[in-house]
């Protein structure tokens, strides 16, 4: 019998080149005692759920934990399960700047795209 090798458990969530450069740039500039950035969905919005970004001084036992180049990405742990498979992605243009969010959980969202539902 061979070895049974554990399969890499795929990412709960991608990032874009420029959303790592982002949270990079966070973090440069984080004040004192942050260890990362998180993300969580709270229930706010037309829809239900909204994408909140924070910084974090300390960890949280059932975060899911992403290691960028710049710095630590945490998920909440209660959030995971409707961020599964989502792309976070940065984008700035000549009026707003944000993380927009690819997601394929989402089952709509409300007219101004500030949340959605799932």
């Amino acid at each position: 019998m061979g070895e049974v090798k554990a399969r890499a458990r795929p990412a709960a969530l991608n990032l874009t080149p420029t959303a790592e450069a982002r949270i990079a740039a966070l973090m440069a500039r984080a004040p004192e005692g942050a260890i990362g950035v998180k993300l969580s969905t709270p229930r706010r919005g037309c829809s239900g759920l909204a994408y909140s970004v924070d910084y974090v001084s300390e960890a949280v036992a059932f975060d899911e934990k992403i290691e960028t180049p710049g710095g630590t990405l945490y998920v909440d742990g209660g959030s995971i399960l409707y961020l599964i498979g989502s792309t976070m992605d940065w984008v700035e243009d000549d009026f707003a700047a944000g993380f927009v969010f690819a997601n394929p959980n989402a089952k709509g969202a409300c007219g101004c795209g500030e949340s959605f539902t799932v």
